[in-house]
């Protein structure tokens, strides 16, 4: 009996009151109920489904759907002639829905090489403490990018499945403290077809990453794609580098909103592991640097509150 009322007044008091001003654990205290039998899920690690090219563990809400608009301008090295990259973009328009609160889908276009990609992303593990412990959020992704182009656009295929471009990732990370997260990213990419004959089909690739809380708002971000040894060719050969980005990210009345500074040129997988070469991106110490942007409205497609009352 005194463990029904204890529910009861819990069920009462956590709509009632705001987290900031009473913490889960007070609030198991002032229950007598014990904190360590209660599994606490971290929350947030990032707070985009992005860190700033390369996705983080965060799957998109149950029944939201996200209309997302990726910018990146051109090289800033480009001048004042060309505005400092600022007179060309390639954009990527996508549509990333969530199943459930722990599987999400994706489609999305890329004006680079009209690109078609679809993806899916699975939350396998949740960090948490108390009754359940993992150390980990953990999460799987994989895409396939489809290029579109017709031969008289450059996309010269001898068949169909040479337009294909495979990727696998398993999204690890941890949340260390409420300013600082943490995420290395193992991920093998596959080229039905490459343009060089130095270059393997298959790259094996990793990416780190991190966000840091610099306010209530505003997190700096960083992160870094490393092709090892000579998947792209020898250093004399290799015309593509390794994706750095660096940028902010910025809440807005419930939306974030990314600002960075990337030398890819590409939004997907595809062209920041693969392609940030000298067509789609260059080296940060030449000064290609790309400013770009990535900005999401979330439409809620499930039952209203009243609705689900009712």
């Amino acid at each position: 009996m005194k463990l029904l009322v204890s529910l009861l007044v819990v069920g009462l008091l956590i709509p009632a009151v705001s987290t900031q001003a009473l913490a889960q654990d007070d609030l198991m205290d002032l229950l007598n109920i014990d904190s360590s039998q209660v599994t606490r899920y971290t929350a947030a690690t990032f707070k985009a489904i992005r860190i700033i090219n390369g996705h983080s563990v965060e799957t998109t809400k149950a029944k939201h759907l996200d209309f997302v608009i990726s910018h990146r301008f051109d090289r800033l090295n480009k001048g004042p002639s060309e505005f400092f990259g600022l007179d060309y973009a390639t954009l990527r328009l996508g549509f990333e829905y969530g199943l459930n609160d722990r599987l999400m889908i994706g489609v999305g276009r890329s004006s680079i090489e009209k690109t078609y990609d679809f993806f899916g992303k699975a939350r396998l593990l949740r960090q948490s403490s108390g009754a359940r412990r993992t150390p980990l959020s953990v999460t799987a992704f994989g895409s396939l990018a489809i290029d579109s182009r017709t031969p008289t656009q450059g996309g010269e295929f001898r068949q169909t499945t040479d337009r294909y471009v495979y990727c696998g990732q398993l999204l690890i990370a941890r949340k260390f403290s409420d300013r600082l997260s943490l995420q290395i990213s193992p991920t093998v990419l596959h080229r039905n077809r490459i343009k060089e004959s130095f270059e393997q089909n298959t790259l094996v690739a990793v990416g780190v990453g991190g966000r840091f809380k610099l306010s209530k708002r505003i997190s700096l971000n960083a992160e870094y794609y490393f092709v090892p040894g000579e998947q792209l060719g020898t250093k004399n050969q290799r015309i593509h580098h390794d994706a750095l980005a660096v940028g902010f990210d910025i809440e807005t009345g419930g939306h974030v909103f990314q600002l960075h500074f990337t030398n890819s040129f590409g939004m997907i997988e595809k062209q920041f592991i693969g392609q940030t070469g000298d067509a789609y991106g260059g080296r940060w110490q030449n000064g290609d640097i790309h400013w770009g942007f990535n900005l999401a409205r979330t439409f809620n497609l499930g039952p209203r509150l009243g609705n689900a009352i009712r």
